[in-house]
């Protein structure tokens, strides 16, 4: 770093992306992007009807979230669009958490969240998941913090109910609660109408998973008017055009083809059933996933020389240095094709078929 750097974030470990290389074509099943691009219709009509590009976009995303909104059964009060999901997030250390209201998350978890934490200076605790990797519901009552759930949890793909959640809201009234629901329309049911009875729920969402966007950034946020106010209120004091017009117009077309975006999360889970019996026929552990990718391991090899071999076979996994986790690989779930390339290279690497 310059010495110009601000000290106050000089201890800053920042968050590390999924590769994304360009040395080669790769069989890339290492960030969670969906195998199935967005319909060429949902293409066409976003080109045809995207604002004019010398105009700033409309602050308020007023045409997408008032689909969405109809879409989710809620208000478009109930809304807030960002620039993925990890806008959102963001927003919500900034405005719901300080020293006096530090945040609370699992110890095995999306890596962003500490990150956002140390990024504001905000106090946090980490609670250990089980021993099977999976979420204690307890461990999050009366906590009197700002709890920050990933459902499914990631790297896991493990999932909560939104009834075991509903006590960890009831039971923290003072706090809010943020449901990151990424993962979401991959076979879990989402929390969303629980903010009508809890008005401490936030529940995000994004666009880059299920509905093949992850180029186009766009995430939302849902939740009670009143946290939705609080969460504008600093997105309007940072970057109140934060959603361009073409990502826009791409939303609002993609909302109107839902059926072709539950088609495709139909696909993905049809195939994740079959890789999970692929790696367990060859042996490896697979975490219950509900989510787009599967959490796995292998006796034959430690996760990361599994993942620098099967890298230099061209197929791209997410490896993760974490003391409790560091023999598990995460998979995505690609085309059908695109895994039998990953179980012809696992075969190639560990010895032999099932």
């Amino acid at each position: 770093m310059s010495r110009f750097f601000s000290g106050r974030y000089a201890a800053l470990t920042p968050y590390t992306p999924g590769e994304q290389p360009q040395d080669q074509v790769y069989t890339k099943l290492n960030t969670n992007e969906s195998p199935f691009p967005p319909s060429q219709a949902v293409l066409e009509w976003a080109s045809a009807n995207t604002r004019s590009l010398n105009l700033y976009s409309d602050p308020e995303g007023t045409e997408l979230r008032a689909a969405l909104a109809e879409l989710l059964e809620v208000e478009p009060e109930n809304l807030i669009l960002t620039n993925g999901s990890d806008e959102v997030l963001n927003l919500a250390f900034m405005a719901f958490c300080d020293e006096a209201h530090p945040a609370a998350f699992p110890d095995i978890t999306y890596g962003f969240y500490p990150v956002f934490a140390a990024l504001n200076r905000i106090p946090y605790v980490q609670i250990p998941l089980r021993a099977d990797f999976s979420i204690a519901p307890e461990d999050y009552c009366d906590v009197s913090k700002t709890i920050f759930l990933a459902n499914p949890n990631a790297p896991t793909g493990l999932l909560l109910t939104p009834e075991q959640i509903e006590p960890i809201l009831r039971s923290n009234p003072d706090s809010v609660v943020v449901v990151d629901e990424a993962y979401i329309d991959f076979g879990g049911r989402s929390c969303i109408p629980l903010i009508r009875k809890h008005k401490n729920l936030l529940v995000t969402r994004t666009f880059s998973k299920s509905r093949s966007l992850a180029g186009g950034r766009l995430g939302f946020g849902v939740a009670d008017a009143a946290l939705i106010r609080d969460l504008n209120t600093l997105r309007y004091s940072t970057n109140p055009y934060n959603v361009n017009s073409l990502t826009l117009a791409l939303g609002l077309a993609l909302v109107r083809d839902e059926d072709t975006v539950q088609a495709n999360c139909r696909a993905i889970m049809e195939v994740r059933t079959e890789t999970t019996r692929a790696l367990e026929a060859r042996g490896f552990t697979v975490l219950p996933s509900s989510a787009n990718f599967v959490f796995a391991k292998t006796p034959k090899m430690e996760g990361a020389a599994l993942y620098q071999a099967l890298k230099a076979k061209g197929v791209l996994v997410r490896h993760f240095d974490s003391p409790r986790i560091r023999d598990f690989n995460r998979i995505t779930i690609g085309t059908r094709e695109q895994m039998q390339v990953l179980f012809q290279a696992l075969d190639d690497i560990l010895g032999g078929t099932p």
